[in-house]
């Protein structure tokens, strides 16, 4: 019995889009935040708690698109074909926040506010504009002789627009129980005031999109509700009423580290009914992983570099979150 080539890529990819909405989520969520803390000194704060790790955290979304251009290249041009718009508005949304980041550290106090406000809309856009792209891919493309024959703005939908909206909404939940971690004093009870009226919207969010989804699509339905899969599949939506209810419970508790650790599991069981509900396509409705690998050379031959590459990267990560742990206070950090 051979390797399964696009399985293990299918897990690579998957692995590296997980690291990325956990990472670079918090990161979002920060700016996301902005709005809602006028104060100069405590923006800075919430800027040193993500300044680091920040650039770092992007790798995984390089990662993830070289990956699946190099394992399912139909994939890659279906849907960068399909997604054009928006992917090309979340780049820039990620460049005006990068730009913003750099540039605010040395502004006098005017220039700072203007570049404050780049950098809460550079987090606004790139946040929004990946709930689009992830709304447009559950509602699948429309392709025919390998290539997308849809229309330009097929991804813009109502759905996908609420989509986005929910995902602002998840980033803003990692980016207040990051700072939960990081900060003391009043920002920190403000974080905790924060997360609670998030994480309840959160939840009524995911709510929507698992009744809507089903009811948009029969065979993801039919995923979920036939026998036995709804009984392997429960655990699911239990765990996340669960998640909620702890996470409600730990902001309200003199504890740091477990209301973020609740945010990623409310995520990462986002992300787990995701892949339940339109596993194996690559390019939904009907294309499978096997279906847009490339050839079992090409896979092969791009695989030993991905092996040798994500241990670095995995390594460098975790020793750049030691060195950089525990709370960051007025006058530390980034220069």
């Amino acid at each position: 019995m051979g390797i399964d080539l696009p399985l293990i890529w299918a897990l690579i990819i998957g692995f590296g889009l997980m690291m990325y909405v956990i990472m670079d989520g918090f990161d979002l969520g920060v700016g996301i935040l902005f709005p809602f803390i006028p104060a100069r000194d405590e923006r800075d704060l919430m800027v040193n708690t993500v300044a680091p790790v920040w650039d770092g955290n992007e790798t995984w979304l390089v990662l993830g698109g070289a990956a699946l251009l190099a394992a399912f290249p139909l994939a890659y041009s279906v849907v960068l074909s399909a997604l054009y718009l928006p992917i090309v508005v979340m780049l820039l949304g990620l460049i005006l926040r990068g730009v913003a980041f750099e540039f605010r550290i040395n502004a006098d106090r005017g220039p700072r506010h203007t570049w404050d406000t780049v950098f809460a809309c550079g987090s606004y856009i790139a946040t929004f504009c990946q709930g689009l792209i992830l709304g447009a891919f559950i509602q699948g493309f429309t392709v025919s002789k390998n290539a997308f024959a849809g229309g330009a703005l097929d991804w813009l939908t109502p759905f996908s627009v609420f989509t986005g909206i929910a995902l602002l909404f998840a980033y803003a939940l990692l980016g207040a129980t990051w700072l939960i971690i990081k900060t003391e004093g009043d920002l920190l009870e403000r974080m905790r005031a924060l997360a609670q009226p998030i994480a309840i919207t959160l939840f009524v969010a995911i709510v929507i999109v698992s009744i809507w989804t089903p009811l948009a699509h029969p065979e993801i339905a039919a995923r979920w509700f036939s026998f036995p899969n709804i009984i392997l599949f429960s655990p699911v939506p239990v765990l996340v009423v669960l998640s909620t209810l702890a996470l409600l419970w730990a902001v309200n508790r003199d504890s740091h580290a477990l209301p973020f650790i609740l945010a990623l599991a409310l995520v990462f069981l986002g992300y787990s009914g995701l892949v339940i509900s339109l596993w194996p396509n690559i390019i939904p409705p009907s294309i499978s992983i096997w279906d847009a690998a490339s050839p079992p050379q090409s896979m092969g031959f791009a695989l030993v570099g991905a092996l040798f590459i994500i241990p670095f990267i995995l390594v460098y990560t975790a020793w750049a979150y030691s060195v950089f742990r525990g709370k960051v206070r007025a006058g530390e950090g980034y220069h």
